[in-house]
């Protein structure tokens, strides 16, 4: 449940928040507001009940399991976000960040493989937006790629 949750809500708030113009689509605050309200619950709950033990990983493991792989993954489209948003939804969540970076490290190299298409639109995005092409509502401005260095 809760990883439907992460994958509906996630790309619900991506795409609405971000993707809409690139894609032709009009933005949805609502539906995004909407989004951020349910992940903002569904990473508090990773960060309160998945990763409460002593481990890197989900319930407390040492290892990575199919569970954190999957629902990693489904995080990591919040990339796309501008950092703002990005900071906002997971800056308050310090043991999401460190899961998402101890599942990168000890996935690599097939993590970085894997999301290397999702950097490319990330990057892609971030140009359009500086030009002002398809961009979503806001003023262009510089935007760092710190925060996917950190998760």
């Amino acid at each position: 449940m809760l990883y439907n949750m992460i994958f509906v809500c996630s790309a619900k708030f991506v795409l609405n928040k971000k993707l809409a113009p690139a894609l032709g689509l009009p933005l949805n605050p609502e539906a995004a507001a909407e989004a951020e309200k349910i992940l903002s619950s569904s990473l508090s709950k990773i960060e309160s009940f998945w990763l409460k033990g002593s481990g890197r990983f989900l319930v407390g493991s040492n290892q990575p399991s199919i569970a954190d792989i999957s629902l990693v993954c489904e995080i990591m489209e919040l990339e796309l976000l501008d950092e703002e948003d990005r900071t906002r939804l997971l800056g308050p969540h310090k043991k999401v960040q460190e899961w998402i970076e101890s599942t990168r490290r000890a996935t690599r190299p097939h993590f970085d493989e894997v999301h290397k298409v999702l950097f490319k639109v990330k990057e892609n995005l971030q140009k359009r937006q500086l030009l002002g092409t398809g961009a979503s509502s806001g003023t262009a401005t510089s935007h760092k790629t710190s925060l996917h260095s950190k998760i």
